[in-house]
C-alpha cells in the first residue's frame, strides 16, 4: 500500500472515530470544568451517538523529508455510522478511498476498484506502529497489533532488544460499564 494511501486511510479512520464528536458544539469551559466525571462521559457518549452521518471537505498537507514543498490534497468525505468512510480526493489526483468494517479499497475515476484489504478474504490483520516522538523512540522500537475483529495481541519491541507480548482473550463487547466497572475509574 502506498504511503499516501496509507496516510489517507489512517486519516479516514481517525475521522471515523472523531466524526460525531465534532458534529456537536462543545459546552462552555465553565460547564465542562465543573461537570463530574460521570457527566462528562455521558456528554461524550451522547455526542458520539448524535450524528449518524457527517459530511465535509478536507485539505491534507503532507511534509516529506527531502522535499522543499509540502504535498497538498483536497477533497470531500462522508462518514456514516455502520457503513464506514468515503474519502474522495479531487486534487492533485482524483481517487476515492472507501473504508468499511470488512474492506479497504480504492475507486478510480474510470470506476475501476482495487482492494487494499478484504477482511472476508483475509480475516487476520497486523498493524505495526513506529514511534515518531524521539523521547518514546529512545525506548520503544515498534509496537505491533494483530487480530481479526478485535485486537488479539500486542507486541512491544524495545530498543534494547527486550520484548513484551500481550494476548487478549474472552473479549466481550458491551454498550455500557457495569456499576462496579464504572467505580474503578473514580
Amino acid at each position: 500500500m502506498s504511503r499516501l494511501v496509507r496516510a489517507t486511510a489512517l486519516a479516514a479512520l481517525a475521522l471515523a472515530g472523531a466524526a460525531s464528536f465534532a458534529a456537536t458544539p462543545a459546552p462552555s469551559a465553565s460547564a465542562s470544568a465543573s461537570a463530574p466525571a460521570g457527566d462528562s462521559l455521558k456528554l461524550i457518549h451522547d455526542r458520539l451517538r448524535s450524528a449518524p452521518v457527517l459530511k465535509g471537505e478536507f485539505e491534507q498537507t503532507r511534509t516529506l523529508k527531502g522535499f522543499r514543498n509540502a504535498l497538498v490534497s483536497k477533497g470531500e468525505f462522508v462518514v456514516a455510522r455502520g457503513q464506514g468512510v468515503w474519502w474522495h480526493t479531487r486534487e492533485p489526483f482524483e481517487t476515492t478511498l472507501v473504508v468499511t468494517r470488512t474492506r479497504l479499497f480504492t475507486r478510480n475515476p474510470d470506476g475501476g476498484t482495487g482492494n487494499l484489504m478484504d477482511a472476508q478474504a483475509e480475516p487476520g490483520w497486523t498493524l505495526t506502529l513506529t514511534p515518531r516522538d524521539p523521547g518514546i523512540a529512545k525506548f520503544l522500537a515498534r509496537a505491533t497489533l494483530a487480530g481479526e475483529r478485535d485486537v488479539q495481541s500486542v507486541r512491544l519491541e524495545e530498543t534494547r532488544g527486550d520484548t513484551t507480548q500481550i494476548r487478549f482473550s474472552h473479549q466481550v463487547p458491551a454498550t455500557a460499564l457495569a456499576p462496579d466497572e464504572a467505580a474503578r475509574f473514580q
